[in-house]
């Protein structure tokens, strides 16, 4: 069976459902891209599945596109224009971004929103052991990435132009009812018991105090452009799901890495991480909490991480959807549509976790 690094890096020949005119592109990117020049070929990138990911070649350089899917879309996904907006804010404060060049809100270019930025050269690491790299450099990966989620959640949202990006407060409440309502809503894509269980506790026992900060959503190893041969960040991708958020909703998400089973998402769970010279999870806490001022650590860190299984239960619920509807048609979909009832019900022991059931 292929890795994921296998199955996933690089680029393949584009999607026969996500083909489009790339004549009348490459006149787009002539008239909007400074410095474009064609010829243009295309190709689009094996991973990611939620929006569409190219890479534009040139005879000078290289360019990527994002876009929304063809086909329905649920009213809040698949929000490029979003993703464009916290990119180019971003890049300005020299936090590790690809450089943009142009939004398209013009569907009639090639069917759907998408924007264009730089293609980052470096490595995308699948496997959260970083199994290539030798035991003694693990770890200064792992603390390059505490380094990039502190950095942003540090970051004054409202000094670089995003105070309208998010409603600031409320977050957990906000979000729970937004992946609760998506799921009750999407009967065509299935009704699990677990989820049902969270979707009443998770309301409930949502923890005192708030905090704002910039969150990306779905901050993980794969999710960046690493340096050639160093434990560099040298970009952060895939900034569909970010917003203004709580800072420990997002931090609790990239930690799930933790409590996940290797089989599920090369989680860490039952892996003898000193053998591997990887932290562990308190060591990771702690460094996140020595950059972002947290003395007293992270209480209710069970609830957290139920909140986030239920989360990503949720988005791949919708996923699940799509599959179901015929407009997410790859293999990876499909198998990622299975993982629901996992998931949910791993959610639920961390929620037993918290009530000090389990």
């Amino acid at each position: 069976m292929a890795s994921k690094q296998d199955q996933f890096s690089g680029t393949a020949e584009v999607r026969e459902q996500h083909r489009f005119d790339v004549g009348v592109l490459q006149e787009w990117m002539g008239q909007n891209v400074e410095g474009f020049d064609g010829p243009l070929t295309v190709e689009q990138f094996k991973g990611g599945q939620s929006n569409p990911t190219y890479k534009l070649i040139t005879p000078a350089k290289n360019y990527v596109m994002r876009r929304k899917p063809p086909g329905m879309l649920l009213k809040s996904a698949h929000a490029v224009d979003r993703e464009y907006a916290v990119i180019t804010a971003l890049g300005k404060t020299g936090y590790p971004v690809a450089n943009t060049y142009a939004l398209c809100t013009d569907e009639s270019v090639i069917g759907t929103w998408f924007y264009i930025m730089d293609c980052v050269e470096g490595r995308v690491i699948w496997d959260t052991t970083f199994p290539e790299e030798p035991r003694e450099k693990r770890r200064a990966y792992f603390d390059a990435m505490n380094k990039g989620m502190a950095d942003l959640h540090n970051t004054d949202y409202a000094a670089i132009g995003l105070s309208d990006f998010g409603k600031p407060g409320n977050y957990f409440a906000r979000q729970i009812g937004r992946w609760s309502k998506q799921y009750v809503e999407d009967p065509e894509a299935g009704r699990f018991d677990s989820m049902d269980k969270l979707v009443e506790w998770l309301p409930a026992n949502i923890p005192a105090g708030d905090e704002t900060s910039i969150v990306h959503g779905d901050y993980r190893c794969d999710n960046m452009i690493f340096h050639a041969s160093e434990p560099v960040v040298n970009a952060v991708l895939d900034w569909e799901l970010s917003t203004l958020g709580h800072p420990l909703a997002d931090f609790t998400y990239h930690l799930m890495m933790y409590r996940m089973p290797p089989q599920e998402t090369a989680g860490l769970t039952g892996r003898d991480l000193d053998a591997l010279g990887l932290p562990s999870e308190e060591e990771y806490v702690a460094d996140y909490c020595r950059r972002t001022g947290r003395p007293d650590g992270i209480p209710n860190l069970d609830f957290y991480l139920a909140y986030n299984m239920f989360r990503l239960a949720g988005i791949i619920h919708g996923i699940r959807g799509r599959v179901v509807r015929g407009t997410a048609a790859s293999a990876h979909a499909k198998a990622m549509s299975e993982r629901v009832q996992p998931l949910a019900d791993l959610a639920w022991q961390q929620a037993l976790k918290a009530q000090g059931k389990a």
